[in-house]
This record gives C-alpha cells, sequence and structure tokens, in this order.
C-alpha cells in the first residue's frame, strides 16, 4: 500500500479579502474531489487572501497512477483560471 500526499502553494488572482478567499478555494477542492479520488483540504496560509497551502491525499496500491492523479489535479487547478501553482511537494509514504 502507498499513501502519496501531495502539498500545493497558490497565488490567487481574484480575491480581495477573506471571504472571497474562502469561496476560491472551496471552488477549487469541491472540483478536485469530485473529478478525482483525493481527499483534499486547505492546510495552512489560511489568514493570507492572495495566498493559499492545500494538501491532497491518495491511497493506492503503485506510486505511478498517484503520481499521475497529482499531475492531473495540478493541470485541473492551472484550468481554473483562478490561482497558479508556486511550490509543490510529493511525499510517498510504503506500507
Amino acid at each position: 500500500m502507498v499513501v502519496g500526499v501531495l502539498r500545493i502553494e497558490l497565488i490567487l488572482y481574484s480575491p480581495q479579502n477573506l471571504k472571497e478567499k474562502r469561496g476560491v478555494i472551496r471552488k477549487i477542492l469541491d472540483r478536485c474531489r469530485g473529478r478525482f479520488p483525493v481527499s483534499c483540504a486547505e492546510t495552512g496560509l489560511q489568514d493570507l487572501w492572495q495566498r493559499s497551502e492545500m494538501g491532497f491525499a491518495v491511497v493506492h496500491g503503485e506510486e505511478a497512477p498517484i503520481q499521475a492523479i497529482f499531475a492531473r489535479v495540478e493541470e485541473e487547478i492551472a484550468r481554473t483560471g483562478v490561482a497558479e501553482v508556486s511550490a509543490r511537494q510529493t511525499e510517498f509514504l510504503h506500507f
């Protein structure tokens, strides 16, 4: 069993306050949950209205499918046009 963890930092283009940021983040997370077999949440930078940190987790038998899912998640975030990935970190835990 392999657990893949992806941490992404985003620069958000449109929010002008924290309330607008929450709406943008909710839209991105809901979209990723609906399209991919991932668990995800905003994990940091909650007090900054133009930055966000998100965490994604996937469990699978091998690393390669997890890497493919994470690549598609990043593409989906870029496709929304409301954020840019400024940093990413991937970790795999083997059990």
